[in-house]
Protein backbone atom coordinates (compact mmCIF):
# COMPACT_ATOMS: atom_id res chain seq x y z
CA UNK A 1 0.00 0.00 0.00
CA UNK A 2 2.79 2.54 0.89
CA UNK A 3 4.57 1.65 -2.37
CA UNK A 4 1.43 2.45 -4.24
CA UNK A 5 1.29 5.81 -2.56
CA UNK A 6 4.99 6.42 -3.28
CA UNK A 7 4.42 5.52 -7.23
CA UNK A 8 1.50 7.77 -7.47
CA UNK A 9 3.28 10.67 -5.61
CA UNK A 10 6.21 10.17 -8.11
CA UNK A 11 3.72 10.18 -10.91
CA UNK A 12 2.16 13.37 -10.08
CA UNK A 13 5.71 15.07 -9.34
CA UNK A 14 6.99 14.05 -12.21
CA UNK A 15 3.74 15.31 -14.25
CA UNK A 16 4.10 18.75 -12.41
CA UNK A 17 7.95 18.88 -13.49
CA UNK A 18 6.73 17.93 -17.09
CA UNK A 19 4.17 21.32 -16.97
CA UNK A 20 6.79 23.30 -15.21
CA UNK A 21 8.88 22.28 -17.90
CA UNK A 22 6.62 22.98 -20.78
CA UNK A 23 5.38 26.50 -18.89
CA UNK A 24 8.93 27.56 -18.75
CA UNK A 25 9.33 27.01 -22.51
CA UNK A 26 6.12 28.72 -23.05
CA UNK A 27 7.21 31.58 -21.50
CA UNK A 28 11.34 31.52 -22.39
CA UNK A 29 11.18 30.86 -25.68
CA UNK A 30 7.24 30.51 -27.76
CA UNK A 31 5.84 34.11 -26.00
CA UNK A 32 9.20 35.31 -25.43
CA UNK A 33 9.15 37.85 -28.58
CA UNK A 34 5.48 38.81 -28.12
CA UNK A 35 6.64 39.41 -24.05
CA UNK A 36 9.20 41.79 -25.15
CA UNK A 37 7.30 43.51 -27.30
CA UNK A 38 4.18 43.88 -24.64
CA UNK A 39 3.92 47.98 -23.93
CA UNK A 40 3.52 46.85 -19.77
CA UNK A 41 6.93 45.40 -20.04
CA UNK A 42 9.01 47.68 -18.58
CA UNK A 43 12.15 45.38 -17.77
CA UNK A 44 15.76 46.68 -18.87
CA UNK A 45 15.25 45.97 -22.51
CA UNK A 46 18.31 46.60 -24.80
CA UNK A 47 18.09 50.61 -26.38
CA UNK A 48 16.32 49.71 -29.90
CA UNK A 49 18.36 52.37 -31.49
CA UNK A 50 21.44 50.84 -30.39
CA UNK A 51 20.63 47.67 -32.63
CA UNK A 52 20.62 46.88 -36.18
CA UNK A 53 17.20 47.08 -38.26
CA UNK A 54 16.55 44.84 -41.41
CA UNK A 55 16.76 46.21 -44.63
CA UNK A 56 13.67 46.90 -47.21
CA UNK A 57 14.08 46.22 -50.78
CA UNK A 58 12.34 47.28 -53.52
CA UNK A 59 10.86 44.27 -56.17
CA UNK A 60 14.41 45.24 -58.26
CA UNK A 61 16.47 44.09 -55.48
CA UNK A 62 17.17 48.15 -54.58
CA UNK A 63 18.25 48.88 -51.03
CA UNK A 64 15.79 51.22 -49.92
CA UNK A 65 16.23 51.84 -45.96
CA UNK A 66 19.21 50.21 -44.21
CA UNK A 67 21.39 50.31 -40.83
CA UNK A 68 24.48 51.39 -40.74
CA UNK A 69 26.75 51.02 -37.37
CA UNK A 70 28.35 54.65 -35.89
CA UNK A 71 30.64 55.11 -32.86
CA UNK A 72 28.45 58.38 -31.30
CA UNK A 73 26.24 56.34 -28.66
CA UNK A 74 23.54 55.37 -30.64
CA UNK A 75 24.96 52.39 -32.26
CA UNK A 76 22.89 51.95 -35.65
CA UNK A 77 21.87 54.86 -38.00
CA UNK A 78 18.77 54.41 -39.96
CA UNK A 79 19.61 55.07 -43.57
CA UNK A 80 17.50 56.13 -46.60
CA UNK A 81 19.74 56.11 -49.64
CA UNK A 82 19.45 59.82 -51.16
CA UNK A 83 18.83 57.74 -54.59
CA UNK A 84 15.62 57.13 -53.23
CA UNK A 85 14.77 58.09 -50.57
CA UNK A 86 12.28 60.76 -51.68
CA UNK A 87 10.62 58.09 -53.97
CA UNK A 88 9.58 55.82 -51.19
CA UNK A 89 9.26 58.17 -48.53
CA UNK A 90 5.73 58.08 -48.37
CA UNK A 91 5.82 54.04 -48.66
CA UNK A 92 8.95 53.21 -46.10
CA UNK A 93 8.63 56.40 -43.59
CA UNK A 94 10.88 57.04 -41.46
CA UNK A 95 12.16 55.54 -37.90
CA UNK A 96 14.00 58.05 -35.69
CA UNK A 97 15.82 58.08 -32.74
CA UNK A 98 14.66 61.16 -31.51
CA UNK A 99 10.95 60.69 -31.60
CA UNK A 100 8.96 57.66 -31.18
CA UNK A 101 6.45 58.44 -34.10
CA UNK A 102 7.41 55.84 -36.74
CA UNK A 103 5.89 55.93 -39.77
CA UNK A 104 5.27 53.90 -42.60
CA UNK A 105 6.32 50.48 -43.52
CA UNK A 106 8.88 50.90 -40.74
CA UNK A 107 6.05 51.13 -38.16
CA UNK A 108 4.13 48.35 -39.95
CA UNK A 109 6.46 45.48 -40.24
CA UNK A 110 8.45 46.99 -36.60
CA UNK A 111 8.32 43.10 -35.35
CA UNK A 112 9.91 42.07 -38.16
CA UNK A 113 12.72 44.90 -38.66
CA UNK A 114 14.04 44.55 -35.02
CA UNK A 115 15.39 41.98 -33.37
CA UNK A 116 13.19 38.99 -32.54
CA UNK A 117 13.61 35.48 -31.85
CA UNK A 118 13.73 32.91 -34.89
CA UNK A 119 10.56 30.95 -34.97
CA UNK A 120 11.05 26.90 -34.09
CA UNK A 121 9.27 24.39 -35.62
CA UNK A 122 11.67 21.30 -33.15
CA UNK A 123 12.45 20.63 -30.57
CA UNK A 124 16.68 21.29 -30.84
CA UNK A 125 15.16 24.32 -32.91
CA UNK A 126 13.07 25.45 -29.17
CA UNK A 127 16.00 24.43 -27.20
CA UNK A 128 18.71 26.40 -29.44
CA UNK A 129 16.95 29.66 -30.64
CA UNK A 130 18.82 32.63 -31.18
CA UNK A 131 17.40 36.40 -32.26
CA UNK A 132 17.61 37.74 -35.61
CA UNK A 133 16.07 40.47 -37.71
CA UNK A 134 14.33 40.00 -41.15
CA UNK A 135 14.15 41.95 -44.44
CA UNK A 136 11.25 43.25 -46.00
CA UNK A 137 10.88 43.12 -49.77
CA UNK A 138 8.34 44.96 -51.65
CA UNK A 139 6.05 44.64 -54.40
CA UNK A 140 6.95 48.53 -55.33
CA UNK A 141 10.31 48.47 -58.27
CA UNK A 142 12.33 51.71 -58.36
CA UNK A 143 12.39 51.54 -61.90
CA UNK A 144 8.32 52.30 -62.35
CA UNK A 145 8.58 54.68 -59.04
CA UNK A 146 11.11 56.54 -61.07
CA UNK A 147 8.74 56.94 -64.16
CA UNK A 148 5.79 57.88 -61.90
CA UNK A 149 7.77 60.52 -60.51
CA UNK A 150 9.08 61.50 -63.28
CA UNK A 151 5.79 61.76 -65.29
CA UNK A 152 4.45 64.08 -62.79
CA UNK A 153 7.52 66.17 -63.05
CA UNK A 154 7.05 68.12 -59.59
CA UNK A 155 3.48 68.85 -59.93
CA UNK A 156 1.50 68.35 -56.90
CA UNK A 157 -0.52 65.11 -57.58
CA UNK A 158 -0.42 60.91 -57.31
CA UNK A 159 -0.42 57.96 -59.46
CA UNK A 160 -0.95 54.46 -58.19
CA UNK A 161 -0.49 51.20 -60.56
CA UNK A 162 -1.23 47.88 -59.30
CA UNK A 163 -1.52 44.42 -60.49
CA UNK A 164 -5.27 43.57 -60.35
CA UNK A 165 -4.59 40.23 -60.65
CA UNK A 166 -3.54 40.14 -56.90
CA UNK A 167 -3.41 43.60 -55.39
CA UNK A 168 0.38 43.87 -55.56
CA UNK A 169 1.37 47.95 -55.35
CA UNK A 170 3.47 48.06 -58.46
CA UNK A 171 4.04 51.99 -57.83
CA UNK A 172 2.73 54.27 -55.25
CA UNK A 173 3.99 58.14 -55.62
CA UNK A 174 2.71 60.95 -54.43
CA UNK A 175 3.60 64.81 -54.43
CA UNK A 176 5.22 66.86 -52.16
CA UNK A 177 7.22 64.53 -50.60
CA UNK A 178 10.00 64.62 -47.89
CA UNK A 179 13.19 63.04 -47.38
CA UNK A 180 13.37 60.57 -44.01
CA UNK A 181 16.35 61.01 -43.30
CA UNK A 182 15.67 64.39 -42.06
CA UNK A 183 14.21 62.14 -39.32
CA UNK A 184 17.09 59.64 -38.98
CA UNK A 185 19.71 62.09 -37.28
CA UNK A 186 21.66 61.57 -34.69
CA UNK A 187 23.09 65.31 -34.09
CA UNK A 188 21.66 68.66 -36.14
CA UNK A 189 23.95 71.22 -37.53
CA UNK A 190 26.56 72.76 -35.32
CA UNK A 191 26.37 70.38 -32.74
CA UNK A 192 22.44 70.81 -32.02
CA UNK A 193 20.91 67.47 -30.18
CA UNK A 194 19.26 64.88 -32.32
CA UNK A 195 15.77 65.54 -30.60
CA UNK A 196 15.49 69.17 -31.64
CA UNK A 197 16.99 69.09 -34.97
CA UNK A 198 14.20 66.34 -35.78
CA UNK A 199 11.31 68.14 -34.34
CA UNK A 200 12.69 71.16 -36.43
CA UNK A 201 12.58 69.39 -39.33
CA UNK A 202 9.26 67.62 -38.71
CA UNK A 203 7.89 71.42 -38.13
CA UNK A 204 9.26 72.97 -40.79
CA UNK A 205 7.56 70.18 -42.83
CA UNK A 206 4.16 70.36 -41.48
CA UNK A 207 3.84 73.89 -42.41
CA UNK A 208 4.87 73.25 -46.32
CA UNK A 209 2.65 73.88 -48.75
CA UNK A 210 0.92 70.66 -49.78
CA UNK A 211 1.69 68.68 -46.50
CA UNK A 212 4.00 66.52 -47.66
CA UNK A 213 4.05 64.21 -44.69
CA UNK A 214 0.59 63.29 -45.50
CA UNK A 215 1.15 60.90 -48.33
CA UNK A 216 -1.26 62.11 -51.37
CA UNK A 217 -1.43 58.59 -52.86
CA UNK A 218 -3.63 57.33 -49.57
CA UNK A 219 -4.05 59.83 -47.78
CA UNK A 220 -5.68 62.64 -49.88
CA UNK A 221 -9.33 61.98 -50.70
CA UNK A 222 -10.35 64.80 -53.36
CA UNK A 223 -13.50 65.22 -55.86
CA UNK A 224 -13.30 62.09 -58.34
CA UNK A 225 -15.32 63.64 -60.72
CA UNK A 226 -15.83 62.06 -64.11
CA UNK A 227 -14.37 58.71 -62.95
CA UNK A 228 -16.50 58.10 -60.76
CA UNK A 229 -19.06 57.32 -63.50
CA UNK A 230 -17.62 53.66 -63.91
CA UNK A 231 -18.52 53.40 -60.45
CA UNK A 232 -22.19 54.72 -61.90
CA UNK A 233 -22.21 52.34 -64.94
CA UNK A 234 -21.85 49.79 -62.64
CA UNK A 235 -24.73 50.39 -60.90
CA UNK A 236 -26.52 50.57 -63.85
CA UNK A 237 -26.26 47.17 -65.16
CA UNK A 238 -26.40 46.04 -61.16
CA UNK A 239 -29.86 47.79 -60.46
CA UNK A 240 -31.31 49.29 -63.38
CA UNK A 241 -30.12 47.36 -66.04
CA UNK A 242 -32.92 49.37 -68.34
CA UNK A 243 -30.65 52.78 -68.15
CA UNK A 244 -28.26 50.50 -70.16
CA UNK A 245 -30.91 50.61 -73.42
CA UNK A 246 -31.71 54.30 -72.79
CA UNK A 247 -31.17 57.01 -75.28
CA UNK A 248 -30.26 60.11 -72.82
CA UNK A 249 -31.49 63.56 -74.75
CA UNK A 250 -29.08 65.40 -76.71
CA UNK A 251 -28.62 68.58 -74.49
CA UNK A 252 -26.60 71.09 -73.02
CA UNK A 253 -27.80 71.17 -69.85
CA UNK A 254 -30.51 69.93 -67.43
CA UNK A 255 -32.59 72.41 -65.37
CA UNK A 256 -32.35 70.60 -61.80
CA UNK A 257 -35.31 69.61 -59.39
CA UNK A 258 -36.36 71.16 -56.37
CA UNK A 259 -34.40 74.84 -56.98
CA UNK A 260 -35.45 77.78 -58.92
CA UNK A 261 -34.06 76.77 -62.29
CA UNK A 262 -30.40 76.21 -61.47
CA UNK A 263 -28.77 74.26 -64.01
CA UNK A 264 -26.22 72.21 -64.59
CA UNK A 265 -24.10 72.24 -67.30
CA UNK A 266 -22.23 70.04 -69.66
CA UNK A 267 -18.01 70.66 -69.79
CA UNK A 268 -17.74 74.17 -71.60
CA UNK A 269 -21.49 74.15 -72.16
CA UNK A 270 -21.08 71.31 -74.96
CA UNK A 271 -24.31 69.59 -76.42
CA UNK A 272 -24.83 65.72 -75.09
CA UNK A 273 -26.19 62.18 -75.16
CA UNK A 274 -26.94 59.29 -76.77
CA UNK A 275 -26.84 55.83 -75.59
CA UNK A 276 -25.03 54.99 -72.01
CA UNK A 277 -22.17 53.89 -74.40
CA UNK A 278 -21.93 56.97 -76.42
CA UNK A 279 -22.46 58.85 -72.80
CA UNK A 280 -19.63 57.57 -71.24
CA UNK A 281 -17.37 57.71 -73.87
CA UNK A 282 -18.14 61.34 -73.98
CA UNK A 283 -18.60 61.77 -70.50
CA UNK A 284 -21.84 63.55 -70.25
CA UNK A 285 -22.59 65.30 -67.25
CA UNK A 286 -26.34 65.95 -68.07
CA UNK A 287 -26.72 62.03 -68.76
CA UNK A 288 -24.58 60.73 -65.74
CA UNK A 289 -26.66 63.53 -63.72
CA UNK A 290 -29.93 61.79 -65.30
CA UNK A 291 -28.51 58.37 -64.38
CA UNK A 292 -27.93 59.53 -60.80
CA UNK A 293 -31.84 60.68 -60.97
CA UNK A 294 -32.84 57.44 -61.93
CA UNK A 295 -30.58 54.76 -60.02
CA UNK A 296 -31.60 56.74 -56.43
CA UNK A 297 -29.39 57.33 -53.23
CA UNK A 298 -30.00 53.56 -52.21
CA UNK A 299 -28.51 51.91 -55.33
CA UNK A 300 -25.78 54.87 -55.99
CA UNK A 301 -24.84 54.27 -52.06
CA UNK A 302 -24.85 50.23 -52.35
CA UNK A 303 -22.35 50.39 -55.77
CA UNK A 304 -20.24 52.83 -54.12
CA UNK A 305 -20.10 50.84 -51.11
CA UNK A 306 -19.44 47.89 -52.94
CA UNK A 307 -16.53 49.55 -54.32
CA UNK A 308 -14.80 50.16 -51.60
CA UNK A 309 -16.07 53.57 -50.68
CA UNK A 310 -16.56 54.85 -46.84
CA UNK A 311 -14.32 51.67 -45.54
CA UNK A 312 -10.68 52.56 -45.43
CA UNK A 313 -8.90 50.16 -48.15
CA UNK A 314 -6.89 47.43 -45.98
CA UNK A 315 -3.52 48.07 -47.41
CA UNK A 316 -0.55 47.40 -45.12
CA UNK A 317 0.30 50.77 -43.90
CA UNK A 318 -0.13 51.82 -39.97
CA UNK A 319 -3.55 53.43 -39.27
CA UNK A 320 -4.00 57.43 -40.08
CA UNK A 321 -2.05 57.17 -43.29
CA UNK A 322 -4.65 56.11 -45.69
CA UNK A 323 -8.16 57.41 -45.60
CA UNK A 324 -11.49 56.51 -46.49
CA UNK A 325 -13.40 57.95 -49.56
CA UNK A 326 -16.82 58.98 -49.15
CA UNK A 327 -20.20 58.53 -50.80
CA UNK A 328 -23.00 59.79 -48.63
CA UNK A 329 -24.94 57.78 -47.57
CA UNK A 330 -28.86 57.24 -48.27
CA UNK A 331 -30.62 59.88 -45.93
CA UNK A 332 -28.10 62.74 -46.85
CA UNK A 333 -30.16 63.09 -49.96
CA UNK A 334 -33.62 63.27 -48.41
CA UNK A 335 -34.85 66.51 -50.04
CA UNK A 336 -31.91 66.53 -52.47
CA UNK A 337 -32.35 65.62 -55.16
CA UNK A 338 -29.60 68.21 -57.26
CA UNK A 339 -27.08 66.97 -54.60
CA UNK A 340 -27.76 63.46 -55.44
CA UNK A 341 -27.19 64.44 -59.37
CA UNK A 342 -24.10 66.42 -58.72
CA UNK A 343 -22.79 63.18 -56.67
CA UNK A 344 -23.26 61.48 -59.81
CA UNK A 345 -20.89 63.17 -61.67
CA UNK A 346 -18.03 63.22 -58.80
CA UNK A 347 -18.48 65.91 -56.86
CA UNK A 348 -20.77 67.83 -54.42
CA UNK A 349 -19.37 65.78 -51.24
CA UNK A 350 -17.92 62.65 -53.02
CA UNK A 351 -14.40 62.08 -52.24
CA UNK A 352 -11.86 59.35 -53.14
CA UNK A 353 -8.09 58.98 -52.84
CA UNK A 354 -5.77 58.07 -55.19
CA UNK A 355 -5.56 54.34 -54.31
CA UNK A 356 -9.74 54.44 -53.84
CA UNK A 357 -9.70 55.32 -57.72
CA UNK A 358 -7.00 52.84 -58.74
CA UNK A 359 -9.12 49.87 -56.86
CA UNK A 360 -12.31 50.96 -58.97
CA UNK A 361 -10.24 50.31 -62.08
CA UNK A 362 -8.57 47.21 -60.52
CA UNK A 363 -12.38 45.70 -60.19
CA UNK A 364 -13.24 46.44 -63.45
CA UNK A 365 -10.30 44.84 -64.69
CA UNK A 366 -10.08 41.93 -62.02
CA UNK A 367 -13.95 40.38 -63.76
CA UNK A 368 -15.72 42.75 -60.70
CA UNK A 369 -13.02 41.25 -57.54
CA UNK A 370 -10.85 43.88 -55.74
CA UNK A 371 -8.05 42.07 -54.60
CA UNK A 372 -6.23 43.05 -51.21
CA UNK A 373 -3.90 45.80 -51.75
CA UNK A 374 -0.41 45.26 -50.44
CA UNK A 375 2.90 46.53 -50.51
CA UNK A 376 5.08 43.62 -48.42
CA UNK A 377 6.17 40.53 -50.83
CA UNK A 378 8.06 38.48 -49.11
CA UNK A 379 10.24 38.12 -45.78
CA UNK A 380 13.50 37.16 -45.79
CA UNK A 381 15.66 36.17 -42.66
CA UNK A 382 19.00 37.31 -41.25
CA UNK A 383 20.85 34.28 -42.91
CA UNK A 384 19.02 35.35 -46.76
CA UNK A 385 16.46 32.67 -45.95
CA UNK A 386 12.57 32.87 -47.00
CA UNK A 387 10.57 33.58 -44.05
CA UNK A 388 7.41 33.82 -45.68
CA UNK A 389 5.62 35.33 -49.15
CA UNK A 390 2.57 37.24 -48.93
CA UNK A 391 -0.30 35.28 -50.23
CA UNK A 392 -2.80 37.45 -52.39
CA UNK A 393 -6.40 37.27 -51.16
CA UNK A 394 -9.65 39.21 -52.19
CA UNK A 395 -11.14 42.28 -50.48
CA UNK A 396 -14.49 42.49 -52.18
CA UNK A 397 -16.97 41.61 -54.99
CA UNK A 398 -17.47 45.03 -56.09
CA UNK A 399 -19.56 43.86 -58.75
CA UNK A 400 -20.46 40.73 -61.46
CA UNK A 401 -17.96 39.20 -63.81
CA UNK A 402 -20.47 40.43 -66.08
CA UNK A 403 -20.94 43.90 -65.19
CA UNK A 404 -17.32 44.42 -64.86
CA UNK A 405 -16.56 42.74 -68.63
CA UNK A 406 -19.70 45.37 -69.86
CA UNK A 407 -18.36 48.56 -68.20
CA UNK A 408 -15.02 47.59 -69.58
CA UNK A 409 -16.16 47.19 -72.88
CA UNK A 410 -17.46 51.08 -72.39
CA UNK A 411 -14.36 52.20 -71.22
CA UNK A 412 -12.37 51.22 -73.84
CA UNK A 413 -14.36 53.67 -76.39
CA UNK A 414 -12.81 56.40 -74.23
CA UNK A 415 -9.53 55.62 -76.04
CA UNK A 416 -10.85 54.27 -79.15
CA UNK A 417 -13.64 56.48 -80.22
CA UNK A 418 -12.31 59.55 -81.67
CA UNK A 419 -15.23 61.26 -79.97
CA UNK A 420 -13.38 59.68 -76.28
CA UNK A 421 -12.01 61.99 -73.82
CA UNK A 422 -8.82 60.52 -74.06
CA UNK A 423 -8.70 59.86 -77.35
CA UNK A 424 -5.12 59.24 -78.79
CA UNK A 425 -3.52 59.05 -75.41
CA UNK A 426 -2.90 55.36 -75.57
CA UNK A 427 -1.74 54.99 -79.14
CA UNK A 428 -2.61 51.51 -80.77
CA UNK A 429 0.94 51.41 -82.26
CA UNK A 430 2.32 52.08 -78.35
CA UNK A 431 -0.20 49.89 -76.41
CA UNK A 432 -2.45 47.08 -76.22
CA UNK A 433 -6.29 48.12 -76.02
CA UNK A 434 -6.73 50.54 -72.75
CA UNK A 435 -10.11 50.75 -70.76
CA UNK A 436 -10.00 54.09 -69.36
CA UNK A 437 -12.09 57.01 -68.05
CA UNK A 438 -11.47 60.46 -67.59
CA UNK A 439 -12.47 63.43 -64.86
CA UNK A 440 -12.45 66.95 -64.09
CA UNK A 441 -13.81 68.10 -61.14
CA UNK A 442 -13.84 71.83 -59.64
CA UNK A 443 -12.42 72.72 -56.78
CA UNK A 444 -14.43 75.99 -56.07
CA UNK A 445 -18.13 77.17 -57.14
CA UNK A 446 -15.90 79.60 -59.33
CA UNK A 447 -14.72 76.90 -61.65
CA UNK A 448 -10.72 77.95 -60.86
CA UNK A 449 -8.77 75.14 -60.63
CA UNK A 450 -9.39 71.13 -61.06
CA UNK A 451 -9.30 68.16 -60.47
CA UNK A 452 -7.63 66.31 -63.21
CA UNK A 453 -8.07 62.40 -62.89
CA UNK A 454 -7.45 59.69 -64.98
CA UNK A 455 -8.24 55.66 -64.75
CA UNK A 456 -7.20 52.79 -66.69
CA UNK A 457 -6.04 49.21 -66.94
CA UNK A 458 -4.84 47.19 -69.98
CA UNK A 459 -5.03 44.84 -71.62
CA UNK A 460 -8.63 45.42 -72.05
CA UNK A 461 -9.03 43.64 -75.51
CA UNK A 462 -11.58 41.04 -75.79
CA UNK A 463 -10.32 37.55 -74.40
CA UNK A 464 -6.96 39.86 -72.69
CA UNK A 465 -6.89 40.09 -68.98
CA UNK A 466 -5.41 42.94 -67.62
CA UNK A 467 -2.51 42.90 -65.62
CA UNK A 468 -2.03 47.08 -64.76
CA UNK A 469 -4.67 49.00 -63.58
CA UNK A 470 -3.84 52.81 -62.95
CA UNK A 471 -5.27 55.75 -61.07
CA UNK A 472 -3.48 59.05 -61.22
CA UNK A 473 -4.36 63.03 -60.37
CA UNK A 474 -2.71 66.08 -61.09
CA UNK A 475 -4.73 69.15 -59.50
CA UNK A 476 -5.07 72.49 -60.92
CA UNK A 477 -4.95 74.55 -58.48
CA UNK A 478 -7.30 78.05 -57.52
CA UNK A 479 -5.89 81.34 -58.42
CA UNK A 480 -3.00 79.39 -60.99
CA UNK A 481 -4.81 79.59 -64.26
CA UNK A 482 -8.47 79.53 -65.08
CA UNK A 483 -8.06 77.88 -68.52
CA UNK A 484 -10.00 74.94 -68.95
CA UNK A 485 -7.73 71.84 -67.99
CA UNK A 486 -9.18 68.17 -68.20
CA UNK A 487 -8.19 64.96 -66.72
CA UNK A 488 -7.43 63.66 -69.98
CA UNK A 489 -4.51 66.99 -70.61
CA UNK A 490 -3.62 66.75 -67.36
CA UNK A 491 -3.52 63.12 -66.04
CA UNK A 492 -3.52 61.47 -68.84
CA UNK A 493 0.13 62.04 -69.92
CA UNK A 494 1.04 60.25 -66.57
CA UNK A 495 -1.14 57.12 -66.78
CA UNK A 496 0.43 56.93 -70.40
CA UNK A 497 4.17 57.25 -68.93
CA UNK A 498 3.06 54.57 -65.67
CA UNK A 499 1.02 52.05 -68.27
CA UNK A 500 3.56 51.67 -71.11
CA UNK A 501 7.00 51.15 -68.52
CA UNK A 502 4.43 48.52 -65.93
CA UNK A 503 3.16 46.45 -69.31
CA UNK A 504 6.55 46.49 -70.68
CA UNK A 505 8.41 45.06 -67.34
CA UNK A 506 5.54 42.33 -67.38
CA UNK A 507 6.97 40.94 -70.66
Amino acid sequence: MINRRIRWLGFVLLACFVVLFLQLNNFQVRQANSLVHNPDNEANLPDPYMLARGDIYSSDGVVLAMSKPTTDGYGELRIYPSATATLFAGITGYESVAVSNATGLELEYNQLLTQHNTPSSTLGQLLTQHKTTDDITLTVSVALQKVAATALAGETGAVVAIDPRSGAILAMYGNPTFNPNLFSLHAGPKGESAYNAVISNYNKLLSSPGDPLINYATAQAKAPGSTFKVVDTSAVFDHVPSLATKVFPTVSYVTLPETSGQKLYNFNGEYCGGTLAEVLLKSCDTSFASVGESLGPKNLYLEASAFGFDTIPPIDLPTGETAASNFPPPQDFAGDTPGLMKSAIGQENVTATTLQMALVAAGIADNGVIMTPHLLDKVIDGEGNLVETYQSHPWRRATSAATAAAVRQLMLGVTENPQGTAYGKFPPYLFPPVAAKTGTAQINAQGCGTYNWLIATAPAGAGETPTVAIAAIVPIPPGSSCVDSTGAQVAGPVVAAVMQKALAMQQ
